[in-house]
């Protein structure tokens, strides 16, 4: 007998504010009670150290997922200049310290100049990445060490926004790059250009993919909504499934070329994009899914959506 479902089917994209202290998957465990939703994932790790636009996908709308994975970011963070920790960030047991009472604000930006563009990073033996199945911040705590390959990554933007000079020097950052990159490794290597050593002291990402910090809601309100049990409330703030791929080309079906693709086969539509990856909906605009051009110009399904 198969096995029943806890929860309610919930489908939608909530746009969390992530509180600091936490972990992300821990905010999306909450969230899912709070929902008391069946199913449900994040789109991608926010450090406890950090806070800010946290999408958390439930029921149909995990299956796209992938796309907010892979979408660029955006972020504000501190930087502290003349002490270096073990793990990048202001929770690590300091290593060195080195007085950056000389760094000026003019210093600091002809330094940063070099991490704009495209950027080779080692990623942090804390952050998440997996070595042989295992995150290297597990490794990392029992005192392990492996080598990591650098990874190129992209800075779209990145502006200096204060600064403020000590023996420990404060750089407020703001920055938009691509998947992938780690803000800490960022502090770290501009630490090094500097001499003086770096790491975060705070983090705030403002942007994941089509989605601003303006846009999301807190923990706090959401407790608050569900201690009055208003749960259509609640349902209200999730967004569409597809509003993960909004900036998809979508491409509309009659009911007859739906029925087909659902039923897996590619549908030949006119007007299509000539090729890549599209969002499908009914001409009554149900969302289906996201199907891909062929060479011959049909659209074959790829990640379709469950109707009951």
């Amino acid at each position: 007998m198969a096995r029943r479902k806890r929860g309610r089917t919930v489908n939608g994209i909530l746009l969390l504010d992530k509180p600091l202290g936490v972990s992300s998957n821990h905010a999306l465990q909450k969230a899912k009670r709070l929902f008391d939703a069946a199913k449900a994932g994040h789109t991608g790790s926010l450090d406890p150290l950090a806070s800010g636009v946290l999408p958390l996908c439930f029921g149909e709308a995990t299956k796209f997922s992938q796309y907010l994975l892979d979408a660029d970011k955006a972020y504000t963070s501190t930087f502290v200049l003349g002490v270096t920790t073990e793990t990048g960030d202001v929770e690590g047991a300091v290593l060195e310290t080195k007085d950056a009472a000389h760094l000026t604000e003019s210093s600091v930006e002809l330094a940063l100049q070099s991490f704009r563009g495209g950027v080779d990073q080692v990623p942090s033996m804390y952050s998440a990445i997996k070595h042989q199945g295992q995150p290297l911040y597990k490794l990392a705590r029992k005192g392990l060490e492996v080598e990591r390959k650098s990874r190129r990554v992209l800075i779209k933007r990145l502006e200096l926004c204060a600064f403020r000079p000590g023996s420990k020097a404060e750089v407020d950052v703001y920055i938009e790059c691509s998947k992938g990159t780690y803000v800490r490794s960022l502090a770290e290597d501009l630490g090094a250009a500097l001499a003086c050593g770096g790491h975060v002291s705070a983090l705030r990402r403002t942007q994941a993919g089509p989605f601003a910090i303006d846009r999301c809601v807190t923990m706090e309100a959401l407790e608050a909504l569900q201690e009055k049990q208003d749960l259509a409330a609640m349902d209200a703030l999730l967004l569409p499934a597809d509003a993960a791929i909004e900036t998809m080309p979508l491409v509309q079906l009659t009911e007859s070329a739906g029925f087909y693709l659902r039923q897996g086969q590619p549908v030949l539509v006119s007007n299509a994009p000539g090729s890549g990856m599209v969002r499908v909906a009914l001409e009554d605009g149900e969302f289906l899914g996201v199907g891909e051009i062929l060479e011959d110009g049909r659209i074959a399904p790829r990640r379709l959506i469950v109707t009951n």
